[in-house]
């Protein structure tokens, strides 16, 4: 119980880090996103960046249990 504040902040400043490095990555305007741009409203849905997304975490995952 006593490690569990200092994960919190590991995983916080992991998702800090992630988030600023969003910025130069053009992660989420892959080919096959849904974009759909009306008058006042924009619709966004990442269907090939989930996909990516999902196969790496779970490689990365599927490695580190691999290991374990």
């Amino acid at each position: 119980m006593t490690n569990l504040p200092k994960t919190i902040m590991l995983i916080g400043v992991v998702l800090i880090i992630v988030g600023f490095l969003m910025q130069f990555v053009k992660l989420g305007r892959l080919p096959g996103d849904i974009v759909i741009k009306k008058e006042n409203a924009t619709f966004y849905f990442p269907i090939m960046t989930s996909i990516i997304l999902s196969v790496v975490l779970s490689l990365i995952f599927y490695v580190i249990g691999r290991f374990r």
